[in-house]
């Protein structure tokens, strides 16, 4: 028999452990597939000791020193799900330049510095693959790097946090405001103890980077990626978009297109919006994650699954360790980083988008004509405007001025224009005496421009 491919294991939490336990379980499978035995040859924790939930693994494998056990010399592979930007980074770099290849779930890490572990990739010779950093067991960066690699993709579009979709749709089918909607997340173990990289958005800002990376051939750090959560999205809101034929998700948008001086250029952003019922992603419900891509060829493609969970992202790591152990047993590589088109970011205020308002204001002659010159003075065309009694009480999340009620509420939803304008727009009702307060800004996507 072909002698084992040896893997190290940095990590052995949740996905870990189930990482483990597929080894063993599916065994005799893995072995076909790949040509040759998959062997653990240490796993990396940081405490020893610590209950597994019955990991069935020799103890004798567990040890604390991760770097020690990368520059072993019979470790062929290395495989990380730890987390986070340093001690990881250090210990990738080490792997990938030794010519070792490696199997990654760290999405900040890609996100943040992905440029230094495909440097190292390309210097050591080695595989780097990352399925798992984004959407879980949804077979989704494969595709994008291999299978539509000879077409040309303009837009990708995708709800990649389950927290926050389960938190949302929450919202819209039970009426509920964001804090009952999150209690009952965590209740049921969809949001952590501490959601704040969930629900400001930091994780799909993540994810987003990486989609746009492999999309647009270019590098796409977090950092060029705007980033807005769902903390001050409120009932009231859901109940507006409702009104609208729509519902509200929190979605990373990556776009290529020409910037204001008609240069070809990548917009990346992530914020809750209002999208039509009848869009693809309206449908998608609980923790599920999915991914809407348009291609200049293929047209449109939909990628649809659980996007979290210790056993769905074993499932990407385990598909991805198949992968580079059979690079490994045939001495050759995956495709590696196409960043040829290295396009320049386009800054958020030269997106192009429709915004919806609401606002409190005096219900007086002449507000509606104030408030329209506002918009005609941005060159913001409006689409539609409904006009309602304000609340007798406070709005849902309320505070300040919008506490207090006012005469009427007026709502409006724009027309297509650059996020700047829309921006200035907005800062300049909001010095009007008229306006009492603005409710709720939100985009509106998927629908007419």
């Amino acid at each position: 028999m072909t002698k084992p491919v040896r893997l190290a294991l940095l990590g052995c939490g949740t996905v870990g452990a189930e990482v483990v336990r597929l080894l063993r379980e599916q065994a005799p499978d893995l072995t076909a597939r790949v040509g040759a035995p998959l062997e653990l040859a240490g796993i990396a924790v940081r405490r020893l000791g610590r209950d597994r939930g019955g990991v069935p693994v020799d103890p004798a494998l567990f040890t604390t020193d991760a770097l020690g056990l990368v520059k072993r010399d019979d470790v062929d592979l290395v495989i990380e799900v730890v987390g986070g930007i340093e001690p990881a980074r250090g210990w990738l770099v080490e792997a990938l330049r030794a010519g070792k290849s490696v199997v990654t779930a760290n999405k900040a890490l890609l996100a943040e510095d992905g440029g230094t572990l495909h440097d190292a990739a390309a210097e050591g010779g080695a595989d780097l693959y990352y399925e798992a950093a984004v959407a879980g067991a949804i077979p989704l960066l494969r595709p994008l790097r291999e299978s539509l690699h000879g077409d040309t993709i303009t837009r990708v579009t995708g709800i990649v946090n389950g927290t926050t979709n389960f938190i949302l749709s929450a919202m819209d089918a039970t009426g509920a405001g964001f804090t009952e909607a999150l209690d009952e997340a965590t209740e049921l173990g969809y949001a952590e103890a501490d959601p704040t990289a969930d629900v400001e958005g930091f994780d799909a800002a993540a994810k987003a980077a990486i989609l746009a990376s492999l999309a647009f051939h270019t590098r796409v750090t977090a950092a060029d990626v705007h980033r807005e959560g769902i903390t001050e999205v409120t009932a009231a809101d859901m109940a507006s978009a409702k009104a609208m034929g729509c519902t509200i998700k929190l979605l990373c948008i990556a776009s290529r297109g020409p910037d204001s001086a008609g240069t070809e250029s990548v917009s990346v952003r992530v914020h809750p919006a209002m999208i039509p019922v009848s869009h693809p992603l309206a449908s998608v419900g609980d923790a599920f994650n999915a991914v809407f891509v348009e291609a200049a060829a293929a047209g449109e493609l939909m990628f649809y699954g659980r996007g979290a969970g210790g056993a769905p992202t074993a499932s990407a790591v385990l598909g991805d360790i198949v992968g580079a152990a059979r690079n490994h047993l045939a001495g050759v590589r995956a495709p590696s980083e196409s960043a040829y088109a290295a396009l320049p970011i386009r800054p958020m205020g030269e997106a192009v988008t429709r915004y919806h308002i609401s606002l409190d204001v005096a219900d007086r002659p002449g507000v509606l004509a104030a408030v329209a010159g506002v918009f005609a003075r941005h060159d913001v065309s409006i689409a539609t405007v409904r006009q309602a009694a304000a609340p007798a009480g406070p709005a849902d999340g309320a505070t300040g001025p919008a506490a207090r009620g006012g005469d009427a509420i007026l709502v409006i939803v724009t027309h297509a224009a650059p996020d700047a304008a829309l921006a200035a727009t907005v800062e300049e009702l909001r010095r009007l005496d008229i306006v009492r307060s603005i409710a709720s800004v939100l985009r509106v996507e998927g629908g007419a421009r």
